[in-house]
Parts: C-alpha cells; sequence; structure tokens
C-alpha cells in the first residue's frame, strides 16, 4: 500500500497530485482512490459545519438563494447559540419549509444528538409529516456519513415523536396542541396560521395562536432554550405582529432579530436614480411569474402574503409614509399638550387593549407652521386600579393641557376621578353625523397627509403608525381611536389649519406659553 492512512497535509497533497509521473499505473489508481476519500471528508466536514452545505449534500438539485444563506446564517446561529429568538418572514413557496423544518433540525440533532426539538405549524399533521421526512433523512446513509456518531433510538416508529440514541428527542404538534410534560432545547414554528382561516376571515385564530404559543409552548423551553419563528405574513395581528408588539411595548419582552423577505425587492440603480423591481428568489421565480400573481389577487393579500406588510398600502386610510420621521432623541419645546385616552370595556385576554397617546403641538422652524408630535404611546390590557396609576403617572409626567377621555366603560369611572380631582379632562363622545370609525379617520387622515404629524424613531411609535395602516383589517383598533380624538381636538382647537378647511367658529385653547389662538 502506499497510503495505509489519509492524515495528509495539503502540501504533501499538493507534491502528490504534482508529481504523478513519477508513479507507477497502480500507485496512480490508488491515489485516484485517495483523493476521492479525502474529497469526501472535506464534502462532509462542509456540510457538519454549515448548513446550507448540508442542504446541497442531501439534496444534490437543491436551488440555493441568496434568502436561503441569510436564513441559513439565522438559523446557525441559533444552533451556535449566538442567536436566542428570531422571527423571519418569507413568501410562499420560497424554500421555506424545506430548509427550516426538514434540513434544518436534522442538522442541530447530528450537532447536538442530545437535545429536545419541538417542531410546531399549524396543523398537527402537518408538523408530524415534517418529523417523519426529519427522521427519515437521519436513517440514510448520506446523514450518517456526515454524523457518524449519531443514530435513531430502536424504538422511533412514530413520525411525530421519536428519539436520538443518545436522549434527544423530537416532537411535532400543532397549535392548540396538548404539550404538558415536554421541554424543548429548539422551538420551531412554522407557519402557525392556516390560509384557509385566513381566507375565512377566521381572524380569532390570531389571538388562539399566539395565547397557546405564550402560555403554552413557550413556557417548555429549557434554559438556554432557542425560539425560530417562520412565517408567511397573513395580518397585522399574526405571530409576527404580536412578537413585534411585544417588544415595542415591554422592554422585558422576548427580543427577537425580526427579517423580512419580500418577493419583489426594489433595488437602486446603479446610476443613482430610481428603483429597479427584481425578484427575491430569481433561480425559482422570476419577475414576470411573479407579477401575474401580484395580478391575480386583493393587492391587501399580495402585500401581506409576498410582501410581508400585512395591510395594503392601496387599502389603507393613512398611508405610512405619510408620517414624518423626528430623528432627534428630544422632543421639541411643545405649546399645548393633548392627552388621549381609549379606554377598553374589560381586561381579559380577549378583550380590547387600553391605549393612551400623548401628543404636543409645535412651530416648525424650518416651515413656519404648527405641527403635530407624537409624545408618547401606551398599549396594555389593565383593570382600573392600574390604569387609574398608569394615567396619573403620565399625567404627572407630561403634564398636559388637555386630557381626552372615551366615556364608555372604565373611561367613564376615570373621567369622573379626574375630575373630582379637579384635573383638565375632557370628554369625547362621537356625536351624531361623526359617522363610524372609518369617517372619522378619514376626517383627520388629511392632516397626517399634510406632513404636520410627526412620530420618534421607536418601537412604540411604530406599532401605532402600523396599526393606523393595518385599519380596519387588523383585530384592534384601540391606538386609532385614541390618535383620532386627539387629531380632532388640535384640528377642533384651530392649531392645525389646512388650506381645504372652510372657515368656522372654533373652539379655543389656552397656550402653554400664555394667550390663546
Amino acid at each position: 500500500m502506499l497510503m495505509p492512512e489519509l492524515d495528509f497535509t495539503g502540501e504533501e497533497i499538493e507534491h502528490l497530485l504534482s508529481n504523478l509521473e513519477d508513479y507507477t499505473s497502480d500507485e496512480l489508481a490508488e491515489i485516484d482512490v485517495l483523493v476521492d476519500e479525502l474529497s469526501t471528508r472535506d464534502h462532509n466536514q462542509r456540510a457538519y459545519d454549515d448548513l446550507i452545505e448540508f442542504c446541497k449534500q442531501m439534496q444534490s438539485d437543491y436551488i440555493v438563494g441568496k434568502h436561503h444563506r441569510m436564513l441559513g446564517d439565522m438559523l446557525m446561529g441559533i444552533e451556535r447559540g449566538d442567536k436566542d429568538r428570531i422571527c423571519v418572514n418569507i413568501p410562499p413557496r420560497h424554500g421555506k419549509s424545506q430548509l427550516v423544518s426538514i434540513f434544518f433540525p436534522a442538522w442541530f440533532l447530528g450537532r447536538n444528538p442530545n437535545k429536545k426539538v419541538m417542531m410546531v405549524s399549524h396543523t398537527t399533521d402537518l408538523a408530524v409529516d415534517f418529523g417523519r421526512k426529519v427522521r427519515n433523512l437521519i436513517a440514510t446513509d448520506a446523514y450518517r456519513a456526515i454524523f457518524p456518531t449519531v443514530a435513531l433510538a430502536v424504538d422511533s416508529k412514530s413520525a411525530g415523536r421519536w428519539n436520538t440514541d443518545v436522549g434527544g428527542e423530537y416532537y411535532a404538534c400543532g397549535i392548540g396542541s396538548s404539550i404538558a410534560g415536554r421541554g424543548a432545547d429548539l422551538l420551531l414554528i412554522d407557519d402557525p396560521h392556516s390560509e384557509q382561516d385566513v381566507i375565512n376571515g377566521n381572524f380569532g385564530v390570531f389571538e388562539k395562536a399566539y395565547e397557546w404559543f405564550t402560555y403554552g409552548a413557550r413556557t417548555r423551553l429549557m434554559p438556554g432554550g432557542r425560539v425560530a419563528i417562520i412565517q408567511t405574513r397573513w395580518h397585522m395581528d399574526d405571530l409576527t405582529g404580536r412578537v413585534v408588539n411585544d417588544m415595542a411595548h415591554n422592554e422585558l419582552a422576548d427580543q427577537y432579530d425580526i427579517v423580512e423577505f419580500p418577493a419583489i425587492l426594489e433595488v437602486p440603480n446603479k446610476k443613482g436614480s430610481g428603483y429597479t423591481e427584481k425578484p427575491l428568489w430569481p433561480e425559482f421565480f422570476d419577475l414576470d411569474a411573479l407579477l401575474r400573481t401580484k395580478a391575480s389577487m386583493p393587492a391587501f393579500q399580495w402585500n401581506a402574503q409576498y410582501q410581508q406588510e400585512p395591510t395594503a398600502e392601496e387599502a389603507s386610510i393613512v398611508k405610512r409614509d405619510w408620517w414624518q420621521q423626528w430623528g432627534d432623541k428630544e422632543a421639541p419645546p411643545c405649546e399645548y399638550i393633548i392627552m388621549s385616552l381609549d379606554a377598553a370595556a374589560e381586561s381579559h385576554n380577549r378583550a380590547d387593549f387600553t391605549a393612551l397617546t400623548t401628543w404636543g403641538v409645535f412651530l416648525n422652524e424650518d416651515t413656519g407652521t404648527h405641527n403635530i408630535i407624537l409624545l408618547n404611546s401606551i398599549k396594555k390590557r389593565m383593570e382600573f386600579p392600574e390604569l387609574k396609576t398608569m394615567a396619573l403617572e403620565e399625567y404627572e409626567a407630561w403634564e398636559p393641557d388637555s386630557f381626552i377621555v372615551e366615556k364608555k366603560s372604565s373611561g367613564t369611572a376615570l373621567y369622573q376621578e379626574m375630575r373630582r380631582m379637579g384635573l383638565p379632562v375632557q370628554e369625547y363622545t362621537p356625536h351624531r353625523g361623526s359617522g363610524d370609525k372609518l369617517a372619522r379617520l378619514n376626517s383627520v387622515a388629511d392632516i397626517v397627509a399634510s406632513e404636520l404629524v410627526w412620530v420618534p424613531a421607536t418601537r412604540w411609535a411604530e406599532a401605532l403608525v402600523e396599526e393606523i395602516a393595518g385599519f380596519p383589517f387588523m383585530s384592534h383598533d384601540d391606538l386609532v381611536d385614541s390618535t383620532v380624538m386627539a387629531l380632532m381636538r388640535f384640528r377642533q382647537g384651530g392649531f392645525i389649519r389646512l388650506p381645504s378647511d372652510e372657515p368656522e367658529e372654533m373652539r379655543y385653547f389656552k397656550q402653554r406659553s400664555g394667550g390663546y389662538y
């Protein structure tokens, strides 16, 4: 034997290949075998180290897009522990489930054969089907070549529940399933919502999915456990939307790395003028195919499912890009401040939220006009004692000139309480002729469209902008109501006047600096 072992340095291999004329035909045949074995070993090592290389080795015709590599990097960060929470939104038919729900758990268990993986989808049948494919993949010779020490336990017959031979576990379940007694080092959630539920307008599933995730699956995590939520967007209030909302309103909530992949990208032209539309996965979907899909469905569905913006700009009353972005850390000096409260009727989990927003009017020195800025926004479910405490704390913090409360449910009690305390609380009651919520938002939409309203670069401000952009398609509209109340009052008080406004008797409010408007 020329070479009984495969432990060669790069220099030794290079020397062999550069001096092939020095060897006999038998030795050359032996070198060919050696090179093949070394190449195989190198491929296996790369598949062990890199998730996308693993995918390509498991499936020779695997089509890799740039978004797969980005997603693969995030998933590898999860495996290494560099990340512990990710939330990724991807259009339909873009290779999401194959990568996340089949290849990744197999690769993860290959590197961590003693860990517990919980796989969740909108139905148990779908999650179990993923489990069957992962189990079958682990049983292949190609897998064992990469992970030679990993094997299934001898009793791993069930597709949705099986173990490795060193105590690792795979458990598949659907949203709402009983998972008592289960633990998870890795919680994978792939499409928690059913397309059919969304099409049928069954939006209550979003609340149920969130509650099950929060009070069920989330509590199953082992110490150091990691979560990956991968889904197509459907609605402002889907699981991604709720996770984003939690992050915006609670700094102690799980903080996710959130990545959105739109099916059609707007890429700046090289010359610096305008944009060019390009497909996210050109190796699989060309632009014409995507545009045909877009033309075949309502705009709000396309924007949600394919562009990961669950509210069509065409259908929204107030567009996202109408809001002006306040870049400074400090708000400008305000001449008049209004707090606006929309109180919920109940505090249990399925009730509406209480929304309290604080707004100020200020002189824009660049334009010489008075503008409005959002100073704070709070959205939370709470009982009356907590509501009262929160309202008084916000009042002391901002010292508003006016505190508007809609006299309904707990708002009525708060209004009466604050009146007894001598605070400048004013009731808001939609009068006949003001129309429904759509009409009232329409009545102030031109204020925002006129680029007179500013919001700071914060998550809670972003949450307000998104809820208003999503109205009336989302489950809750509490921030919408609070915002409309404040903007209507600013307009009625003459703080904001547009060229389209007709002369009318206005209600005059006292300035913070003295005098009257």
